[in-house]
């Protein structure tokens, strides 16, 4: 829930409900005094500091920013945690918070995240119809006259419409390919 809709739940609930305060209380997991005092809040508050200043980490924020670049490469398992950031931080010779690593590290991280998205493009792959076709083997095991054999099975699927074709051969050589392919082509009337 956002804050603004604990406030319209809680004035609901006490006022057009006749809910206890304590019932409110238990049930939206918030103390009596919280909810007494929305019940009395006309605004949103307002809070006066929303950026965390962190002065100690001043001269440390370049060798920080260098790490996570590079670790950002790794894969994820390889990459360091704040709490090991911090921890390599103390050896260089940060003597400040570690909050102040988690909150750099946080806003890095969805920094990146933003900076990504707007990099990143989705193309979407069209086919016209009867140019492209995608073509592969399998090797599927069969009973012929109680005899139990592998053989290999040419799949081709059209990409436009999906329609496939299916044909089986004793081997994969490149002239059961060709004759796959022919196969193919006539089956999908294209000679």
């Amino acid at each position: 829930m956002l804050f603004m809709d604990y406030i319209a739940e809680i004035r609901r609930r006490h006022l057009v409900s006749g809910e206890s305060i304590s019932s409110i209380a238990l049930s939206l997991n918030l103390s009596r005094t919280t909810v007494r005092k929305h019940l009395k809040t006309i605004e949103q508050p307002v809070y006066q500091r929303k950026n965390q200043s962190a002065p100690k980490l001043g001269e440390f924020q370049e060798r920080l920013k260098h790490w996570l670049e590079t670790e950002s490469h790794l894969p994820r398992k390889q990459r360091r945690t704040a709490q090991r950031l911090f921890e390599g931080l103390q050896g260089e010779g940060y003597l400040g918070a570690y909050d102040s690593v988690q909150r750099f590290v946080k806003d890095w991280k969805v920094e990146q995240k933003n900076t990504a998205a707007v990099t990143q493009a989705f193309i979407p792959l069209a086919f016209p119809p009867g140019e492209t076709c995608q073509f592969d083997w399998s090797e599927e095991t069969v009973e012929l006259g109680n005899i139990v054999r592998k053989i290999k099975v040419g799949h081709f699927r059209l990409s436009y419409s999906r329609k496939m074709f299916v044909v089986a051969y004793p081997c994969e050589t490149q002239e059961m390919v060709l004759d796959a392919h022919n196969r193919a082509f006539v089956f999908f009337g294209v000679y």
